[in-house]
């Protein structure tokens, strides 16, 4: 089996957004499968990574991305994931995981050639990420409870596109090979 990392998009939030209402049932759903996922990852020693927006503060690094979102309205769905002391952590500034950010090349160093990715928002960041995942020729899983959806018609069809077009083997944290 090629080496995987989990990566965890962008569950470290302070859910101050439009859409914060409509995705918050489905976070809440959601976090128990991640924190699963996490803790099974850092007990088989696989890399976890955390690729997360940064509210727009251009002078934040993750430590600040963590506190603002611990201090947020909704903190019991951050405390559970919390990165731990050996978690990675890389800044995003759009939907895809990859764009623009230092990824590729982290994964490369790590020798990953399977991502297995959780977090928000599944037909939107999980979605693009797979694709860009995909045409960089590594091994797709996305854990089917451990993302959260705005709408869930359309995470239904991105969690289809991406099982049919890009590959990716959709399972169940429980069901995730470390």
């Amino acid at each position: 089996m090629s080496r995987s990392a989990v990566i965890v998009i962008d569950m470290i939030n302070t859910y101050e957004h439009p859409d914060a209402d409509l995705l918050l049932p489905a976070v809440r759903k959601a976090v128990p499968a991640i924190r699963r996922l996490l803790e099974r990852a850092r007990a088989a020693d696989v890399p976890v990574i955390y690729v997360n927006d940064n509210f727009g503060e251009w002078r934040s690094h993750h430590g600040e991305i963590v506190e603002t979102a611990l201090s947020g309205q909704h903190a019991e769905l951050v405390q559970p994931l919390r990165p731990d002391g050996d978690s990675l952590f890389v800044v995003k500034a759009r939907h895809s995981i990859f764009y623009e950010t230092p990824l590729p090349y982290l994964l490369s160093q790590l020798g990953v050639q399977q991502v297995i990715l959780s977090g928000q928002v599944t037909e939107q960041c999980v979605l693009y990420s797979a694709l860009d995942a995909h045409i960089r020729h590594l091994d797709v899983v996305v854990v089917q409870d451990a993302v959260a959806a705005i709408h869930d018609d359309l995470a239904d069809a991105a969690l289809r596109m991406m099982q049919r077009n890009m590959d990716a083997d959709l399972r169940t944290a429980e069901q995730v090979e470390l």
